[in-house]
């Protein structure tokens, strides 16, 4: 039992830390996209 509330704790950090990096991802994508649109 307490082997399953462990598991589920660090699915629980790895399920907020993938959605943080892709958070960061997406910011960094539109930023640039936006440099490239300002350019033309």
């Amino acid at each position: 039992m307490a082997n399953k509330k462990k598991s589920e704790d660090n699915l629980k950090g790895t399920f907020y830390a993938v959605m943080g990096v892709g958070i960061f991802v997406i910011l960094v994508w539109v930023y640039c996209f936006n440099l490239f649109i300002d350019r033309f």
